[in-house]
């Protein structure tokens, strides 16, 4: 079994879920896009992951606005309002009488083109919409076993040519992170910045506990995930000091605790980077407090919307 933040428990429900396509519903195994779009020929789209608890969307808003600000950056034009991509999204739970362990992927790419080609001047369609909803429910063993990463050689990039903070169909920079931390026998990788301070992880954001104090970096070379906010918000809230810097590799291996951060699994510990053990190695106690937070956050969430 492959172990990661991503774990999810087995569900055999997925394999019969309708996924939306355009304005239809689909079987599973019938659900498809053409080769022509944009997204398949060259990664141009946006998307989102979002977490459904209790018949809630948690932190609908947050996801929403992230999604408008990444398709209005890369200059695409939704044809739906926030409201209406809201009915979408309920209108597929429905369809499968989804209402609570569910994760979602709601993606927009600019559309189907005439030819294959960067130019999106040969675009001749409207955006196309897809989401994907599953019953996900994450393992319990990450966070009882804690995840191990490896730093790649892979930087994240300057704001200049592809913005970290984007999240964008194309995710090749990651993968290839992901690869090299994969070969080096760790669970995920660990990414620097242009400059060689600790950014983020390929799929998650990254947090360091030294002497009962949070790190985290800049947020200029990270996707600015919302559990990441959510947890800024929550130390501030708590009384916990958090900062927001430039760290090295050198603070990181000297590090308390570690821990990553993501929509799927909430805060997941590390517990050894490129073969050193992180602390004592184990889901440590102030990572365990904040996720207790954390938790409680989406309750209080799920008490407000409904």
């Amino acid at each position: 079994m492959v172990h990661g933040t991503h774990n999810a428990e087995a569900d055999s429900r997925n394999q019969d879920i309708k996924i939306f396509v355009n304005e239809e519903l689909f079987p599973r195994d019938d659900a498809k896009i053409s080769v022509f779009d944009s997204g398949y020929l060259i990664g141009d789209g946006v998307w989102e992951g979002m977490r459904l608890h209790d018949g809630v969307l948690v932190f609908l808003g947050l996801h929403l606005n992230r999604l408008w600000q990444s398709a209005t950056a890369i200059g695409i034009k939704l044809d739906f309002s926030k409201e209406e991509l809201t009915e979408k999204i309920w209108a597929t739970l429905n369809a499968n009488q989804m209402q609570t362990d569910v994760h979602l992927r709601v993606m927009v790419t600019r559309g189907i083109k005439k030819t294959p080609t960067q130019d999106p001047r040969f675009t001749i369609s409207g955006p196309n919409l897809v989401i994907i909803a599953e019953h996900k429910k994450a393992s319990t063993q990450s966070k009882e076993q804690g995840v191990t990463l490896f730093t790649s050689t892979i930087r994240r990039g300057s704001p200049d040519a592809l913005d970290p903070r984007l999240n964008c169909h194309s995710k090749l920079h990651e993968v290839q992170a992901l690869m090299q931390a994969i070969e080096a026998g760790a669970d995920e990788a660990l990414m620097l910045d242009i400059n060689g301070f600790v950014a983020t992880c390929n799929a998650t954001n990254f947090f360091i506990i030294k002497d009962d104090e949070v790190w985290t970096s800049t947020g200029q070379y990270c996707m600015n995930g919302i559990t990441r906010e959510n947890v800024i918000r929550l130390c501030e809230e708590n009384n916990l000091v958090c900062k927001q810097k430039n760290f090295s590799l050198f603070d990181v291996y000297g590090a308390d605790e570690a821990f990553v951060t993501g929509t799927f699994g909430g805060l997941t510990p590390v517990t050894k980077i490129d073969g050193k053990i992180i602390g004592e190695g184990t889901y440590g106690k102030m990572t365990q407090s904040l996720s207790k937070l954390y938790e409680a956050l989406i309750q209080s969430e799920i008490k407000q919307t409904n």
